[in-house]
């Protein structure tokens, strides 16, 4: 029983992490189209902000989201605005831009990596913060897990309401159904694409910085997270929110009891899951 305890509460918390680092991707390709390779290095700079903000100014891991959540934001903006923007009116089709856009944030990620590896060098940085062990029905859970996984689903639950309840959620949901059609009702297309993207960016630095609090950060960290992301958008369907979130704690579960049994084996059996995925299923779960 405590055996059990200590392997679903390991895969909830793999879960809860994997959901919201999916989710941003999801709108980034679900709406705005791009399939964003440096999605992973986000997660890189949340974790690494999140870690020099308590290690040299004391600041809080948890407060630092008011940092992490508005710089990635701005950052991600920025770069639809700029780079994206300029791809997509140039390409001849929306195949084509899906192509360039790939390629682009390729070059994307070794830039970014390569200047995190100028400021932070390329040494694992870690830091110990809530590692309280707490007894329950005799399984032992960090607290600093428990309230990685509680910032997850609340943050993951909030943004869920934001895209169904509010009147930028619904144009969201219309520029990711037609953007044509959205644009003749009067949906600002350029601006929304942008806040998807940022919004995507933005949810990977706050994931980010939940890392940080559980495993060590490093600069060469982004491209895990970015395979890891791709496989729970695809399990859970592409363009799917509430699929991004079944999917990762499926994956989540899962890597946990395959953690468990051998640590080696987990990346394995992740890569595994996509191939079946792709050969059986590949609309996933809650994909059309």
């Amino acid at each position: 029983m405590v055996t059990f305890l200590n392997i679903l509460t390991a895969g909830l918390l793999l879960g809860g992490l994997y959901a919201l680092i999916a989710v941003g991707l999801s709108l980034q390709y679900g709406v705005a189209h791009v399939l964003n390779i440096s999605h992973g290095e986000f997660i890189m700079l949340g974790a690494l902000i999140a870690w020099t903000s308590y290690t040299m100014f004391g600041l809080n891991p948890v407060a630092s989201i008011a940092i992490i959540g508005p710089l990635t934001f701005i950052l991600g903006f920025i770069i639809h605005r700029t780079l994206f923007k300029r791809l997509l009116v140039t390409s001849a089709s929306p195949g084509i831009f899906e192509s360039n856009s790939m390629l682009a944030s390729f070059a994307l990620y070794f830039i970014i990596q390569n200047i995190a590896s100028i400021i932070w060098g390329t040494k694992t940085r870690g830091y110990s913060y809530l590692r309280v062990p707490l007894n329950v029905a005799g399984a032992v859970f960090g607290a600093n897990r428990l309230l990685t996984l509680g910032f997850a689903l609340g943050i993951g639950l909030t943004f869920y309401l934001f895209v169904t309840r509010t009147r930028t959620g619904k144009a969201i949901r219309a520029a990711a159904q037609d953007p044509g059609t959205a644009g003749l009702m009067g949906v600002n297309i350029d601006r929304v694409l942008a806040l998807c993207f940022g919004l995507g960016a933005a949810m990977a630095g706050i994931a980010g910085m939940l890392i940080s609090l559980c495993y060590p950060a490093r600069t060469a960290m982004g491209l895990e997270y970015t395979v890891i992301a791709i496989i729970v958008v695809v399990l859970g369907g592409l363009g799917s929110i509430p699929g991004s979130f079944i999917g990762g704690f499926v994956l989540g579960i899962i890597g946990s009891v395959v953690t468990h049994l051998d640590p080696g084996l987990s990346l394995v059996a992740y890569y595994l899951i996509f191939i079946l995925l792709l050969l059986v299923r590949p609309t996933g779960i809650m994909g059309r």
